[in-house]
């Protein structure tokens, strides 16, 4: 894809691996290009989650950026926090079956940050949009019935939300229904306006 984007002369570049960041970013209709961060995520000592995921969101960015002069980047990252506790990706199986009974009747908040870095500037702007959901109380069937269909080990707290993961939940609370798929578009369109990137500018 190429990275050149409109109303804008630097081309633009997600930090991401994440075929879900990939999939919402096309919703802008904008060019770019995607290159993987490769950065350690693990949390600091004593980090909150919320500071886990804005950082780490910079952190993506302004790795690529080192690499890749002229552009802006677009990092993001999420981090489900319960009760002031990381709630990552599960990885396999069991971890998400441990974590979805943790989470089974309670309210969660999806930290998702997301940053735009200018690599020549160094100039890197960022934010943090929270959804607070409440799950639903969850039979040990419903669990492996969700697991065995969905299979979202690389989802935190094994939430796929934008397909069937959506059952799960009782009520979401959010002032971007974007960021808990994993890219705040609402903020990230903010980003790029602060940057001189008009997004609904004609080719």
């Amino acid at each position: 894809m190429s990275a050149k984007t409109r109303g804008n002369a630097r081309p633009l570049v997600l930090a991401s691996a994440s075929r879900y960041r990939r999939s919402l970013l096309e919703r802008l209709e904008l060019d770019f290009e995607v290159v993987v961060a490769a950065i350690d995520e693990t949390p600091l000592a004593g980090e909150s989650p919320a500071a886990t995921a804005l950082r780490l969101s910079e952190a993506k960015a302004r790795a690529v950026a080192a690499r890749r002069p002229g552009v802006l980047v677009i990092g993001s990252d999420q981090v489900a926090d319960l009760d002031g506790k990381h709630v990552g990706k599960p990885g396999g199986h069991e971890a998400a079956i441990a974590q979805l009974k943790a989470l089974s009747g309670r309210t969660v908040t999806f930290h998702t940050g997301v940053a735009l870095c200018d690599a020549d500037s160094g100039r890197c702007r960022r934010t943090l949009v929270d959804v607070v959901s409440t799950f639903r109380v969850l039979a040990e069937g419903e669990i492996e019935d969700y697991l065995r269909r969905e299979r979202p080990y690389d989802c935190a707290g094994a939430v796929r939300s934008e397909q069937l993961g959506i059952v799960l939940f009782e009520r979401i609370a959010s002032d971007d229904p974007t960021a808990l798929i994993g890219l705040p578009l609402i903020a990230l369109v903010d980003l790029l306006r602060a940057e001189g990137v008009d997004v609904l500018a004609r080719a």
